[in-house]
């Protein structure tokens, strides 16, 4: 032990000042702490007022997809809320929902039975059991005797019953326009059905007349071939030897021009052609020759033609007919020999096909426009035309001396053909007993369809301006801007496949305007007056009204021409022209659309087929030069196959080219249309909703149901559609619970197991 004095004092020291020197390193200890706790609050605080921000831009969408909207009353809303149903929230029941969401109530029961996999006999007696309960609740809820809601039409139907109930509607006095009233009363002189029956063929016996007869009845004055043909082409849209119609040239597009062109195509004939690919020749089918033969001798008895005669003329017919067929081809060994769209002068075609005066003929048809030899005209399968020519030029020949004139019987039977609507329906019965006789398995169309069919060939700007007043004024062009901006948005994002192509198609996507129908829909009422001013309608002969349809249909060809614009007619679909993507007024009908529906039902219907239509109508461009359609399809195959494991699948399949690519398409739609949505429900947080619906089970549950029921590409789906909607919920915030039901949610086609398999 150390007793040294000196150490022992230092120690003591040592120890004493210890304690002194404490104070000082708590206090920066606490302070260091009191730094830490400020900005930790400070941070806390900031991100608190984060959250509070982004919870108070998200409160729009995130609380209404929980609760109830109010419901849309109006009438449209009613008849709409036929097609839905609050069993058919898909968050209630994920697995009856994508089971059956197509396969019970949008699909025939073989396209059912091509899509359900192969289960047990106790997975049977399960679903069965869940297919009962399903139906009865959806019966509880909208009464229908099925068990499902009804389903919606395809979208040309939809069309043509918009214009119906547009020329159904009762006359409203003065407010309606004259050009309507027409309409309206062609189309009912159309629906009369008695009328034609009480003057058998007189009315075309009487027109024969006037054309100078025929050589099958005494009194043919002989009239001049070319004469005879100018004066079909131009009064009654009759072209028996060649077609004549107005159209753009796709190879201008390019160059963003909007010219539109005549164009000379080969016929259409009345009867089977068959195509040899090995001589790469037509011939008429042989087994249907004999019944378009005995068709011939009919139309003869009812034009009251001595059946003495009807063999020679007959003959000769179908002999001639037969004959101009032999040159005719088939549209894809006309694009593979390039064929199409051959440019021609006037006389440049004169000089290859002599025997037609082609400006005589051109002239007529487009009245009153000025047709000169140096016009273009675009010839789409110019070895027909020729061997059209040297076949009039020698049977003119062979029968000139003789007096059968077969030439010009033809031409009175082509006309025969385009005047049968307007004639008894013993003509029309025979033409239908000939297209059952050749093989034509389709119904026949309604009266009704092909009346509103004739009415838009007449009044096509008339009534693509009715239904742009009617249903296509407010939020058409709302929803279109919208979608185009989400489906540009869509695409920007997209991982080209190098710098070139990337700006080549964005500046193309950019490059185009999206617009609502074409310049004729900006008519006024005065300006649609004048145009129908020179038609005068008689309600008690339809013959003659159709006939002023005809006139009225050579009109709007020289329209064309002339102006460079197309009214929509019956289109449903967007096209391409110059720098415009042009929306047809015809997409927005309902049940598709209407403008007092909820944009929800709008935007997941209609905005989920525009965007299908936009993609499809520039996915050359895109699925070529993009890698995102085919990883993003091939994850979405790859998360189907995830939830719908199967015990006895071995997980080797593939997918073609067409799945991925409808893959992709399918589901990119569904992103642009709720993406289009949301800016809309961002501008107008108040919307409305049909069967008891939220805003979101109402936007997924019409993308669901219009995919189902009318998407012409559902069959290049390898599963349901609505399990994309599954593929939205697990990707995204936007559903209020997941969507998974293993093994049950998704039916899996057996043909898949045959047919997938990887070598």
């Amino acid at each position: 032990m150390d007793n040294n004095p000196a150490v022992h004092q230092e120690m003591v020291t040592t120890s004493e000042e210890q304690p002194q020197q404490n104070p000082v390193g708590c206090n920066k200890y606490h302070r260091l702490l009191l730094v830490v706790f400020s900005f930790s609050l400070f941070a806390a605080v900031l991100g608190l007022g984060v959250y509070s921000h982004l919870q108070k831009t998200a409160e729009p969408w995130m609380s209404q997809w929980k609760s109830v909207a109010p419901p849309c009353l109006s009438p449209a809303c009613i008849r709409a809320s036929e097609h839905f149903s609050a069993a058919m929230d898909p968050f209630s029941h994920p697995c009856d929902y994508f089971l059956f969401a197509c396969g019970t109530g949008g699909s025939s029961t073989s396209d059912r039975r091509h899509r359900v996999k192969e289960i047990s006999d106790e997975d049977n007696e399960e679903l069965d059991k869940k297919r009962e309960v399903r139906m009865r609740r959806e019966t509880d809820v909208q009464g229908n005797s099925d068990g499902w809601p009804v389903k919606f039409p395809d979208r040309k139907t939809a069309l043509l019953k918009t214009i119906k109930e547009i020329l159904e509607a009762p006359e409203e006095g003065v407010s309606m326009s004259a050009a309507e009233q027409k309409a309206k009363k062609y189309f009912k002189t159309c629906m009369d059905a008695e009328s034609p029956e009480k003057v058998g063929s007189k009315p075309f016996l009487t027109l024969l007349k006037q054309l100078g007869g025929w050589p099958v009845s005494n009194g043919w004055n002989q009239t001049d071939f070319n004469t005879t043909l100018a004066l079909l082409m131009s009064q009654y849209s009759t072209f028996p030897f060649f077609n004549v119609y107005v159209g753009s040239d796709p190879g201008e597009e390019q160059r963003a021009s909007d010219q539109h062109y005549i164009q000379i195509d080969e016929p259409h004939f009345q009867f089977p052609i068959d195509w040899n690919s090995k001589t790469q020749k037509s011939k008429a089918n042989t087994r249907y020759l004999r019944s378009f033969y005995m068709s011939c001798g009919q139309y003869l008895e009812l034009l009251g033609v001595p059946s003495s005669v009807t063999t020679q003329h007959c003959g000769l017919y179908v002999s001639l007919a037969t004959t101009l067929a032999l040159a005719s081809a088939p549209l894809h060994y006309r694009l593979s020999q390039k064929l199409l769209y051959n440019r021609f002068t006037i006389q440049e075609l004169q000089t290859l096909a002599p025997a037609i005066d082609w400006l005589a003929c051109l002239k007529a048809t487009f009245q009153p426009l000025p047709i000169s030899q140096s016009d273009l005209v675009l010839v789409h399968n110019l070895p027909y035309i020729i061997h059209m020519s040297q076949t009039i030029s020698k049977w003119q020949v062979q029968h000139e001396m003789m007096g059968t004139g077969p030439l010009h019987t033809y031409m009175i039977f082509s006309l025969l053909h385009t005047l049968i609507p307007a004639l008894d329906s013993r003509f029309f019965q025979t033409m239908r007993n000939f297209s059952i006789a050749s093989g034509d398995t389709q119904e026949e169309m309604p009266r009704w369809v092909r009346c509103v069919q004739q009415t838009e060939r007449g009044f096509d700007t008339l009534l693509s301006h009715a239904i742009r007043e009617r249903h296509a004024q407010k939020g058409a062009e709302e929803l279109i801007h919208d979608v185009y901006s989400s489906l540009e948005k869509k695409l920007t994002d997209l991982i080209w496949r190098d710098d070139r192509s990337s700006a080549f198609i964005l500046n193309k996507i950019k490059s185009l305007n999206p617009r609502l129908s074409t310049k004729t829909n900006n008519l006024s009422h005065a300006e649609l007056n004048h145009l129908y001013a020179e038609v005068v309608l008689n309600e008690e002969d339809f013959f003659s009204n159709y006939l002023q349809m005809l006139v009225l249909d050579q009109k709007s060809r020289s329209r064309l021409l002339s102006h460079g614009t197309q009214t929509d007619g019956l289109s449903i679909t967007p096209s391409i022209s110059g720098n415009d993507i042009i929306i047809p007024v015809g997409m927005f009908v309902s049940p598709f659309f209407h403008s007092s529906y909820p944009r929800a039902l709008n935007y997941g219907t209609l905005g989920s087929l525009m965007a299908k239509d936009l993609l499809h109508l520039l996915l050359p461009d895109i699925h070529t030069q993009a890698n995102n359609p085919e990883s993003e399809s091939m994850s979405i195959w790859s998360h189907y196959l995830s939830v719908t494991k199967d015990p006895g699948r071995v997980d080797t399949f593939s997918l073609s080219c067409s799945e991925q690519q409808e893959i992709w398409v399918q589901y990119s739609a569904l992103q642009v249309a709720l993406d289009a949505y949301k800016k809309s429900f961002t501008r107008y947080p108040e919307d409305s909703s049909l069967s008891g619906l939220s805003y979101m089970h109402l936007f997924l549950s019409s993308f669901t149901k219009v995919t189902c029921d009318i998407d012409s590409y559902r069959e290049f789906m390898p599963f349901e559609p609505s399990f994309l909607v599954t593929v939205l919920c697990s990707n995204s915030h936007f559903c209020p619970k997941p969507l998974t039901c293993v093994n049950k949610s998704q039916s899996y086609p057996r043909e898949m197991h045959q047919s997938r398999t990887l070598h």
